[in-house]
C-alpha cells in the first residue's frame, strides 16, 4: 500500500519558505517582499482584538451595531430564533431606522428560523438575503453550496470575523448559552473594508442590487491582514494553499485548534513532514462534537498522525468550535474555514490570515491554555480504545468526502 505520508515535491507555484533566513519578527518590510503565498494581499494598518468566546465577542458586536452611522452588514451561517438571535434581531431593527442594514443568512444553517423574526426584520427595514434556500422549487436552490461565513462589518471600518454563529450555542452559560469554545476577531483598518467588499460581492451576485464601498479607512494599527475567502467557483484553494505554504515553511512550531479536522492527503503529509524535520506540531481536537459522524471520521486519521510525531490533544470542555492555526508565532489563521472537504469544495468561507508576531503570540497562548486543560492522545492510549469506537471510525471514514 502506498504511504500517503511520503514526501512529494511541491508544485512549482507553491513556495517552500514562509520566512527569510533568521525567522524573526523583524525581517519583513512589507508583505510584498515576503516569499509567502499571496503575500501581496496582506493589507497593512490594522488593529486586531481577539475573543475566545461568544461571551466576549457578542457584547462588542452589539455595541458596534448600535454605533453604526451608515451601514451594518451581517453574514452568518446560523441565525437562531433564541435569546442570542433575538438580541441581534432587535439591534438590527433599531439601527435600520437610521442606517442601511443588510443581513445574509444561510438557509440550511438557519433552518428553523422563526417566521416571526423574519417578518420583524423585514418590517423594520432590514434588507434580507436567504442564501440558497433548500426548497427545490425556490430560486437559488443550490443545496450543496452553503454560506458558512460568520462576519459583521460596520461602516466599512470595523469588522468581526471568526467562528461565531448568532445562536445560544456560542453564548456563555451564565446567560443561558452553551459556552462553545470559539475564536473571533475584531478588525479595524483596511482589512475591514476588504471584508465588507466580500459581503457586498455575495449580496450583489445573489440579489442583483449593487452597493458602493465605503472610503478606505485610515490606518488603525500595525497588523498585516489578508481576508482570505473561498468564493463560489473561483479562488476555491486560496485558504488551503496559504495553510499548506505556512506549514511547509514552519521551523519551530505549528499549533492548530480545529473543530472539524478531516485533512486530505496533502495536508496530512505537510503536517507529518513538519514533525519529521523537528517542528513541534500540536493539534487541539474536540472530545465531543455537535456532528458525531464527522467526529468519528476525523478520529479515523489520528493513528497515522500519531505514528509520525504529530501530537494530539482532546478538548474536555464545552463543544470546541474554533478554526485556528499559528505557525512560528508569526503567521495566524482564524475564521470559518474547517479543514474538511466541504470548506474546500462547497462552502463560502472567510479566514483572517495575519502577519503579526504579537497577535500570533496571543492566539498561541489561547490555544496552549486550552491544551493545558485537555488530555493528550498518546499512541499507547490510542491503541487501547474500544472496538465500538474503531468500528464507528472506520464506517464514517468511508463518507469523509461528504463532510
Amino acid at each position: 500500500m502506498r504511504n500517503i505520508f511520503e514526501d512529494a515535491p511541491l508544485p512549482a507555484d507553491e513556495p517552500q519558505h514562509l520566512l527569510p533566513s533568521g525567522g524573526q519578527a523583524a525581517w519583513w518590510t512589507g508583505p510584498g517582499t515576503l516569499p509567502l503565498r499571496y503575500g501581496d494581499r496582506y493589507l497593512p494598518g490594522n488593529r486586531l482584538e481577539l475573543y475566545g468566546s461568544g461571551g466576549q465577542a457578542f457584547g462588542e458586536m452589539l455595541q458596534a451595531i448600535a454605533a453604526a452611522r451608515e451601514t451594518v452588514h451581517l453574514e452568518t451561517y446560523r441565525l437562531a430564533s433564541d435569546k442570542t438571535g433575538w438580541r441581534f434581531c432587535e439591534a438590527l431593527c433599531a439601527k435600520a431606522k437610521g442606517a442601511r442594514v443588510r443581513l445574509i443568512y444561510d438557509s440550511l444553517g438557519s433552518r428553523g428560523l422563526s417566521s416571526v423574526m423574519v417578518t420583524r426584520l423585514r418590517n423594520s427595514g432590514v434588507q434580507l438575503l436567504e442564501y440558497h434556500p433548500v426548497s427545490p422549487w425556490r430560486s437559488r436552490g443550490a443545496w450543496g453550496r452553503r454560506d458558512h461565513r460568520k462576519l459583521l462589518v460596520v461602516d466599512g471600518r470595523i469588522a468581526f470575523a471568526g467562528s461565531l454563529n448568532i445562536s445560544d450555542e456560542h453564548a456563555p452559560a451564565s446567560e443561558g448559552g452553551q459556552g462553545w469554545r470559539d475564536a473571533h476577531v475584531k478588525v479595524e483598518g483596511r482589512a475591514a473594508r476588504e471584508i465588507d467588499a466580500l459581503f457586498r460581492e455575495v449580496w450583489t451576485r445573489e440579489t442583483g442590487r449593487s452597493c458602493d464601498l465605503a472610503p478606505v479607512p485610515s490606518p488603525a494599527g500595525n497588523s498585516y491582514v489578508w481576508p482570505a475567502a473561498n468564493q463560489e467557483i473561483l479562488h476555491r484553494y486560496h485558504i488551503r494553499s496559504s495553510y499548506l505554504a505556512a506549514i511547509r515553511s514552519a521551523r519551530k512550531e505549528v499549533l492548530l485548534a480545529h473543530a472539524y479536522f478531516l485533512p486530505d492527503q496533502r495536508f496530512r503529509r505537510a503536517l507529518a513532514s513538519a514533525a519529521k524535520r523537528g517542528v513541534s506540531v500540536r493539534i487541539l481536537v474536540p472530545g465531543a462534537s455537535d456532528v458525531p459522524p464527522v467526529w468519528y471520521a476525523s478520529r479515523a486519521g489520528y493513528g497515522a498522525l500519531l505514528r509520525r510525531g504529530v501530537r494530539l490533544f482532546e478538548w474536555k470542555g464545552p463543544i470546541l468550535h474554533s478554526k485556528v492555526a499559528v505557525v512560528d508565532r508569526l503567521w495566524t489563521a482564524i475564521g470559518s474555514y474547517n479543514i474538511d472537504h466541504r470548506s474546500l469544495r462547497h462552502n463560502l468561507e472567510i479566514n483572517l490570515h495575519v502577519l503579526d508576531a504579537d497577535f500570533a503570540s496571543r492566539v498561541a497562548e489561547l490555544i496552549e491554555g486550552d491544551i493545558g486543560r485537555s488530555a493528550e492522545i498518546t499512541r499507547e492510549k490510542w491503541r487501547l480504545r474500544g472496538w465500538t469506537h474503531r468500528a464507528f471510525e472506520r464506517f464514517f471514514a468511508m463518507f469523509r468526502y461528504l463532510f
